[in-house]
């Protein structure tokens, strides 16, 4: 179903492209969103939809003391923003990464999260794989 909406004298197509449960798949100008839905209605026309905010992977310094004789490595872990399941890895060990790229796909509560990089850098390691259930405090990979 596709719709014209205007807020505050911009206009905006909005096309909706499944809903399942209490959630929707839409696109807004040609960029598609997964959406929950607050309270479903009869029919998608009826409905109140409100955009799942955009996650991002926060880094966490590692906190293994420098080597002697070495300068210090800057290596960060990138840990989930929450609970789920890795549905897709979006880089490879060794390829250079820039701040905002995502670097994995995460299903939490059925919906799908595109995780970005925080920084610019190295993917060092990857620790976890596709289908693995991943908590808060595991670390997905190591940037450098």
């Amino acid at each position: 179903m596709k719709y014209r909406i205007k807020v505050k004298d911009t206009e905006y197509e909005v096309n909706i492209h499944h809903v399942e449960d209490n959630v929707a798949v839409l696109s807004v100008n040609n960029e598609e969103f997964v959406v929950e839905v607050d309270g479903l209605a009869v029919s998608p026309t009826q409905m109140s939809i409100r955009p799942t905010p955009k996650q991002t992977a926060k880094p966490v310094q590692s906190k293994k003391p420098p080597v002697k004789n070495e300068p210090p490595k800057t290596e960060i872990e990138v840990k989930p923003p929450l609970p789920g399941v890795i549905l897709e890895m979006c880089v490879e060990e060794g390829q250079k990464i820039k701040k905002g790229q995502v670097l994995y796909v995460l299903d939490a509560m059925k919906m799908e999260n595109h995780i970005e990089s925080d920084h610019d850098g190295i993917v060092d390691k990857i620790l976890s794989t596709i289908g693995e259930s991943v908590l808060e405090n595991d670390t997905i990979m190591i940037i450098k």
